[in-house]
């Protein structure tokens, strides 16, 4: 394994971190494709997660070396403190997760993301699930609508994360949205986060004009998300009669990591051997021609260019 430093701090990342979704056999992940108000319900655990087919992938991600571990809702939540307690790491890891119901489109306007009581209680409510004594990256997800309702809501985020890490309760902050470009600038200029949580992968990519090099300007981290674009690359393969998924996903990944502002891709599966596989790319983690060719081919496919229309679209917003 590699490790990158998160930043400025004295804190060194694997540059492949375990995303905690688990999968349904059609692919797709489960909690949100099977219940979606139950998957974002805080308390609401589902059957079966944490199940003996995620402790092998848990296993195979400790002895490759991963120490960080992204969990969202409640189910992910609980299973990785439980798994974690059982398998224990031989090192430090890191976990990151968000408040629940808090974040994105799930709390109009953000606004319990303001609200240093609900939040702190939240914090404490994720620790029992996590069982750990403080969240390592807690991620901040809001909206453009949180800055247009309060003209004071920045600096109200700001106030509670330094008020959570001064409590002990979280050791960094994560600033995370859907609503584009504008939104992440304005976050990493706030001063008040460690890291950003970023869809960015080759369709997906505008990010590296101008939030990835202020977040590394201003000492951050940046986690990136989506490098498979949840699995859509493969279909934009299969378009174009490319066949060997494991060859895609490794350039997929390489393209991710060869920018020099990404701390770590956080991948996500369900088999250890996808896994391992994935690892292979630590071999090299040089982005080469080949890769290129991949990558090349891909792009032209319709459903490629379709996807980076609306990304395009979504993150100028």
């Amino acid at each position: 394994m590699f490790y990158k430093r998160l930043g400025k701090l004295d804190v060194f990342l694997s540059v492949i971190g375990m995303g905690g979704h688990e999968y349904l056999s059609s692919g797709l992940s489960r909690g949100f494709n099977e219940d979606f108000d139950r998957a974002v319900q805080p308390g609401y655990i589902f059957s079966g997660f944490g199940g003996e087919a995620r402790k092998q992938v848990l296993r195979t991600a400790v002895e490759n070396g991963i120490n960080f571990f992204d969990v969202t809702m409640d189910s992910e939540k609980e299973a990785l403190g439980r798994n974690l307690k059982e398998i224990r790491p031989p090192y430090e890891v890191y976990v990151q997760t968000r408040p629940e119901s808090f974040g994105y489109t799930y709390d109009k306007n953000n606004v319990k993301l303001a609200q240093y009581d609900l939040l702190k209680a939240e914090v404490r409510r994720i620790l029992s699930l996590i069982q750990r004594e403080r969240v390592d990256f807690l991620n901040v997800p809001f909206m453009k609508e949180a800055l247009d309702h309060d003209p004071d809501y920045m600096y109200k985020i700001s106030r509670n994360v330094q008020a959570l890490k001064q409590e002990g309760l979280i050791r960094f902050a994560t600033a995370d949205t859907f609503s584009g470009e504008s939104i992440y600038l304005k976050q990493i200029e706030a001063g008040c986060f460690d890291a950003i949580f970023i869809n960015f992968n080759c369709g997906d990519y505008l990010a590296e004009e101008k939030v990835l090099p202020l977040a590394a300007s201003k000492g951050m981290g940046v986690f990136a998300r989506e490098t498979f674009m949840k699995s859509q690359l493969f279909r934009m393969a299969e378009e174009v009669g490319f066949r060997d998924s494991t060859r895609l996903a490794q350039a997929a990944l390489r393209w991710t990591l060869a920018h020099h502002d990404v701390t770590l891709a956080a991948y996500g599966t369900s088999k250890s051997a996808e896994l391992i596989s994935a690892l292979q790319v630590l071999k090299s983690v040089d982005y080469t021609a080949e890769d290129q060719e991949i990558l090349d081919r891909i792009k032209r496919s319709s459903l490629f260019r379709e996807f980076c229309a609306q990304k395009t679209k979504e993150f100028k917003q």
